[in-house]
């Protein structure tokens, strides 16, 4: 691999076959930790365009992903397909927010290769969870809705940071408990272990978002209130909808007059 940091991330982030690109992501770490990389700011940004990522599965709009009916283990097994396939979105996501925006502290560059390789231990354990009901990655149809959001803040590290951690992985926060118990109430207790690593660990993803929104904030001179609920406004047509997982939330980084703001439904 490339000896220059954003070099090998656009080389991590154009492997299209998820072990390969698992492993690709966790030697980067291990360089960046290790200073064995040169910070090659020269290296070309390329307009966006699609990551690597497998012929399987077949992306389709969100309303043809199979329904997830908890009941049987085909119902189970689509909806460990349907997360595993959002975190394979999100390793790729965390890729290129590494590899497109530069000028930042060496930290952010750390914290999002640190979660690219959170999200690539998360496909695996689903992946492997998968395998074990008698399925695997790519054998349903999945949607694009979160590579296409990262296409849509292409051009700003501060609309990135507001509109995919602490809308799109947020929601997670939100949904994830919910899916627990239903869950545990068919006795799939090995998927309820492998979304709770998940659940635990995306509470720091999206304060790493929090984070550098509010630093981008900061630069740019804005109030971060305001420039949250603006980019709502205009990203979506009605304000993300409860029930939200507040104690999660908060954690995370977001503050009373955020949450107050959302379940007030600005947007409506």
């Amino acid at each position: 691999m490339a000896d220059g940091f954003f070099e090998s991330a656009k080389a991590c982030l154009s492997l299209s076959d998820p072990a390969e690109k698992c492993v690709a992501v966790n030697d980067l770490r291990q360089r960046l930790e290790g200073a064995c990389l040169a910070w090659d700011l020269d290296f070309p940004v390329e307009p966006i365009g699609d990551p690597g990522r497998p012929a399987t599965p077949p992306l389709v709009d969100a309303s043809q992903v199979p329904r997830r009916r908890l009941g049987s283990l085909q119902g189970r097994a689509a909806l460990v397909h349907a997360i595993a396939h959002i975190e394979f979105n999100a390793i790729n996501l965390a890729l290129d927010a590494a590899y497109r925006f530069r000028q930042m502290p060496t930290q952010y560059y750390h914290d999002w290769i640190s979660v690219a390789v959170d999200e690539s231990r998360h496909f695996i354990l689903l992946e492997n969870r998968l395998r074990q009901m008698g399925s695997r990655y790519g054998e349903l149809p999945a949607h694009n809705g979160l590579w296409e959001m990262a296409a849509k803040t292409a051009d700003s590290c501060l609309v990135r940071m507001a509109l995919v951690p602490r809308v799109l992985e947020a929601r997670g926060l939100d949904v994830t408990p919910g899916m627990i118990e239903r869950l545990t109430a068919v006795d799939d207790h090995e998927t309820v272990a492998a979304l709770e690593v998940i659940l635990a660990e995306e509470v720091r993803h999206v304060a790493i978002g929090t984070h550098w929104f509010r630093f981008c904030c900061e630069q740019q001179g804005c109030e971060p209130l305001a420039t949250f609920l603006d980019l709502l406004k205009r990203y979506y047509p009605a304000s993300p909808r409860g029930p939200y997982n507040l104690d999660a939330r908060f954690e995370a980084g977001f503050s009373r007059e955020e949450m107050d703001a959302l379940a007030a439904g600005f947007a409506g």
